[in-house]
Order: structure tokens, then C-alpha cells, then sequence
């Protein structure tokens, strides 16, 4: 069952992030896994899921929110990169599949909330 909010881009971007970082989480050892591994593949999902649940949350002022929600997921799963890359955790390589897609992801969150705003206000 396919429902809209898979058809975002923003959606679709953040699935392809959580792809990743799961891949590179998945690899290291024990202790990593349980301490930042968790950390990181936590917020990098809860990037696409804030977005499908706001989606199904019924107003643009709901799903707003739940965009907002998934940019600071976006910001909390820098966060970790910069950890990853701190701890030696991750090569550089790894880093540049990464970035891309949070530098395009990011201004798309954005320029959706903009869009959200739009939208809110001419219900209002």
C-alpha cells in the first residue's frame, strides 16, 4: 500500500539517509553499536517517520509540526555524524555518501514548511 506522503521528495530523501546510515551503523562493533549506533539510526529514521506521521495527522498545521520535528531529527543526526567522525567510527568516504543527501535534504525540509506555512494561512 503506497500512501502520498512516499512521493515527497523530502520523504524519499530521508529514506535514502536512514538507508545509509544504517550501512555504516551496522558494521561496527559492540559497543559502538549500542552507544552511538543507536543514537544515530534513531534520529536519522525519525527523520522519515516525523514526516509519514505528520502526513497522516489530518491538517497542514499537524503536519507542520511534524516537518519541524523531522528537521531537528536531521539536525540531531549531524550531530551524531560528528561524533561518528570523532570517535573514529567512520572513514571519510562514508562521510562523503552522507552529505550530499543531508545538504539537499535540508533546504527541502525548509522550503516544505515554507510551503505548510502557505497553506495554513490560507485557511486561516
Amino acid at each position: 500500500m503506497k500512501t502520498k506522503f512516499e512521493d515527497l521528495e523530502i520523504f524519499q530523501l530521508a529514506e535514502k539517509l536512514a538507508d545509509e546510515i544504517w550501512n555504516m551503523a551496522i558494521k561496527w562493533d559492540l559497543f559502538a553499536k549500542k552507544t552511538v549506533g543507536i543514537q544515530i539510526v534513531d534520529s536519522a529514521d525519525g527523520v522519515g517517520s516525523s514526516i509519514a506521521e505528520g502526513s497522516g495527522k489530518g491538517s497542514y498545521r499537524d503536519f507542520r509540526r511534524y516537518v519541524k520535528i523531522s528537521r531537528g531529527s536531521l539536525y540531531e543526526t549531524k550531530y551524531w555524524l560528528r561524533r561518528t567522525v570523532a570517535r573514529k567510527l567512520i572513514l571519510q568516504k562514508e562521510i562523503e555518501k552522507i552529505k550530499p543527501i543531508i545538504d539537499e535534504l535540508l533546504p527541502k525540509l525548509n522550503g516544505f514548511i515554507k510551503y505548510l506555512d502557505g497553506r495554513i494561512n490560507k485557511k486561516d
